[in-house]
């Protein structure tokens, strides 16, 4: 339920949690929109804070993320801290009366998302998990056309996600920070295949191979859905870069060229036996979405287009493939309830 606010806000001021790579995407976004506004950022030392300010111009820094929440000039906060911080500073945030954008995966456990959503309740808050490819009209139409009966009956979901990550010391490769190829780009197509889909699923099975840190440096999974649908996935910081989305039914298939970036013209290909009819999708700033969902969300009352209950579900599912693949053996998701109604 989105919460009533109180002295509605006719623009957003944001502040950054940090200085990481992925703001410059969302910087841009907020400095064209006419409803927010890129107010200020936080980094653990004064230094990084306004040389990061100065060198995108953002008016306020902050040498610590503790002083940025405790400013009531800031109305929300974009999350982009390592993924083992993504629920503290969430929950911190909307205590601190924010709003928050987190970057994905909101968190690495069910119980710390439900310790978001009780926060999030607590304060009258909105927080929403930054998958920036499910606010695409690219998106939206590719489970248009699976739900639409263009495939005939569904029966296989086929995604990949991986690049090669050759870099000592990254956070992606470290447990302690959430690290993971599933957790980094293998939440996609897991995410994909859920919400075109619109099920959960029942049951599912992962193999690992580890990196030296014990992290899964490649993951392959398989997930059934109670609809007789098989969604088949890869991840990994060790392979070519790939990104792929295919969803096959018993009359045609679809194939996703660019399914988890889309930029403002891609092509998606209808597949019937020999031909190929492909179908080109007009859209937006990849990030744009997220933001204006966000906005409508503070500033209009209008539920998030991923609901918590949505990001829950998903998180569930990961933490039930990495059991599998620790285990051997399939595992079911914790999953109280379908989590997708859109």
């Amino acid at each position: 339920m989105t919460p009533t606010l109180k002295n509605p806000l006719t623009r957003l001021r944001w502040g950054l949690l940090s200085t990481a790579r992925i703001n410059r995407a969302l910087i841009p976004v907020l400095r064209q929109s006419r409803r927010s506004e890129c107010a200020a950022v936080a980094s653990r030392s004064a230094q990084s804070a306004q040389a990061y300010a100065q060198e995108w111009g953002i008016p306020r820094a902050f040498d610590s993320y503790e002083a940025m929440l405790a400013d009531p000039d800031i109305d929300v906060i974009y999350n982009s801290l390592p993924n083992s911080l993504h629920a503290e500073w969430t929950i911190r945030a909307v205590q601190a009366g924010k709003h928050v954008l987190c970057e994905k995966p909101l968190a690495t456990s069910v119980e710390q998302v439900d310790a978001i959503i009780q926060a999030a309740s607590r304060a009258g808050r909105i927080v929403a998990e930054a998958f920036m490819y499910r606010h695409h009209p690219q998106t939206l139409r590719v489970k248009e056309i699976v739900q639409s009966g263009m495939l005939g009956e569904l029966r296989l979901v086929r995604g990949a996600f991986s690049f090669t990550l050759d870099r000592p010391g990254n956070p992606r490769l470290d447990p302690a920070m959430g690290g993971g190829s599933i957790w980094d780009v293998g939440c996609y197509p897991i995410s994909y295949a859920r919400y075109v889909i619109g099920a959960e699923p029942v049951e599912v099975f992962g193999w690992q191979m580890s990196a030296p840190s014990g992290i899964d440096e490649t993951f392959v999974g398989q997930m059934h859905f109670p609809n007789g649908v098989v969604a088949q996935f890869d991840s990994s910081f060790h392979l070519p870069y790939r990104a792929q989305m295919e969803f096959i039914g018993t009359h045609a298939g679809l194939r996703v060229r660019v399914p988890y970036k889309p930029g403002k013209a891609e092509k998606i290909d209808l597949l019937r036996g020999d031909q190929t009819e492909t179908i080109t999708i007009r859209g937006t700033s990849l990030y744009q979405g997220e933001v204006e969902d966000m906005e409508n969300a503070i500033l209009h009352g209008q539920p998030p287009r991923i609901s918590l209950a949505d990001s829950r579900a998903n998180i569930a599912v990961i933490q039930a493939l990495l059991r599998s693949a620790q285990e051997g053996t399939p595992c079911e998701p914790n999953l109280p309830q379908a989590a997708i109604k859109e």
